[in-house]
């Protein structure tokens, strides 16, 4: 590996106290097991595929031919009229 930067992080007591207990069991270091615990949430956020919407359109003929063209507030009012009040 390349250069090390020495940092201080504050961990739970509890979490700490486990991940001591799983680096002796292991026969390895608390900080390798932040630095491998660290890699795989960086990599795992990386992976992360962007929100795609699905496709939801009814039967795929998008607006009526009496709705095209009007703005979205409109849109939003002719969705919701008759209901509330």
């Amino acid at each position: 590996m390349g250069a090390h930067m020495k940092t201080t992080i504050e961990i739970a007591d509890k979490l700490l106290e486990q991940a001591k207990r799983v680096a002796a069991r292991d026969r390895t270091t608390v900080r390798a097991l932040v630095e491998h615990g660290l890699r795989r949430e960086l990599t795992d956020r990386t992976r992360a595929k962007p929100f795609r919407l699905r496709k939801a359109s009814f039967k795929g003929k998008g607006l009526q031919a009496s709705a095209r063209g009007l703005s979205w507030e409109r849109l939003r009012d002719m969705a919701y009229e008759g209901r509330g009040d």
